[in-house]
């Protein structure tokens, strides 16, 4: 097995195409297991091997372990019931070098996702903005921007997520 292969597909199925596969989540994104797995082709095991090595762990069992979801970067429509909270000081954000002058003149915004998401720390940013790209990373206000009235959530993997970020509370760090 593949275990690249399998997670971006079920990236793909999770976040944004469930239907190719006849997979129905409800309104919080979750899917049955034993569904997804039919779907997929692949074993009970293996689905947990990708889940347990994903570096970025972008997908989540139910406390049954009977549904999974991806904890964030929905394009369809889901409430993963996150609560508000405080976020840091700083977060980052990667992106790659083309898109610079876009994002410093008008911010960041989720595009076809739910929420702008947000790393913890630079070099995770920098990861994330290097798959497509020389990448540059962002350095956002984000307490002075929840302090202006941003709500912030944080998903089950430590991304933070937010609505927009206005060019404002940006600064290019490189």
């Amino acid at each position: 097995m593949d275990v690249v292969r399998v997670s971006r597909r079920l990236s793909y199925l999770l976040r944004h195409r469930p239907d190719t596969a006849g997979l129905t989540p409800d309104d919080a994104g979750w899917v049955d297991v034993d569904q997804l797995l039919r779907a997929v082709g692949i074993t009970r095991e293996e689905l947990e091997r990708v889940v347990a090595t994903n570096d970025k762990r972008r997908f989540a069992f139910d406390a049954t372990g009977r549904r999974i979801r991806a904890s964030q970067g929905h394009s369809i429509p889901v409430d993963l019931g996150y609560a508000r909270e405080r976020p840091p000081e700083v977060l980052f954000h990667g992106t790659p070098e083309r898109n610079l002058p876009e994002i410093l003149a008008q911010g960041l915004r989720p595009g076809r996702r739910h929420a702008v998401h947000l790393s913890p720390d630079a070099a995770t940013a920098r990861r994330v903005g290097e798959r497509r790209g020389r990448a540059v990373v962002l350095r956002v206000e984000a307490a002075r921007l929840a302090d202006d009235g941003a709500a912030f959530t944080r998903s089950a993997n430590g991304v933070w997520l937010v609505a927009a970020v206005p060019p404002g509370y940006l600064t290019a760090e490189g």
